[in-house]
């Protein structure tokens, strides 16, 4: 079974989050929204409120494939300060689990050295928290088993990169095709 988490927090960018969910789920993957803030209701970054599916402290690291994290300020900040977000993003990147990050989250990750001489790509003006990356302007970037995206309008591109490691090629093409993207 396949299953992704994508970890919300106050101030997340609600595209970059929400078009992650709906793709994947399009996709058949089992994706849950997880809350790192101690409460389900979540604001969006543009006074969006979500109900997230799970709170951080229900789930177990072994649960899901893939761990996304959406981009969005004040949300990327709340999610790079979450003691246990950055212990299971440190124990799935030595797993070699998929982690991907869009925005500006690619800097968790680039705090936690998950991008040490990797390619990676951000929101502009982030690219300097990416540490030791090699950074690049593509929509998105896939180094191993780590995907990083640029921002709101490279959100479907990077959704459906998951949907490819994910599910394949052919999925994820019939997928662009059924939401006119190609």
């Amino acid at each position: 079974m396949r299953k992704a988490f994508v970890f919300l927090a106050d101030g997340f960018e609600e595209i970059e989050g929400l078009t992650v969910v709906d793709i994947l789920r399009r996709a058949q993957i089992d994706t849950q929204t997880v809350s790192v803030m101690g409460r389900k209701q979540i604001q969006g970054s543009h006074g969006i409120t979500v109900l997230a599916d799970r709170l951080f402290e229900e789930i177990s690291g072994e649960e899901a494939q893939l761990l996304v994290l959406p981009g969005g300020m004040p949300g990327t900040l709340h999610l790079g300060e979450h003691e246990g977000l950055c212990a299971l993003l440190k124990e799935a990147d030595a797993q070699k689990k998929r982690i991907a990050a869009i925005c500006a989250a690619p800097s968790v990750l680039g705090a936690l050295g998950i991008l040490q001489g990797r390619e990676a790509v951000c929101y502009p003006g982030f690219e300097e928290k990416l540490a030791g990356a090699k950074t690049g302007t593509q929509p998105v970037a896939v180094s191993g088993h780590v995907t990083t995206s640029r921002g709101m309008g490279t959100a479907i591109d990077f959704a459906l990169e998951l949907v490819r490691q994910l599910r394949g090629e052919q999925e994820a093409e019939t997928l662009a095709r059924s939401i006119v993207y190609r």
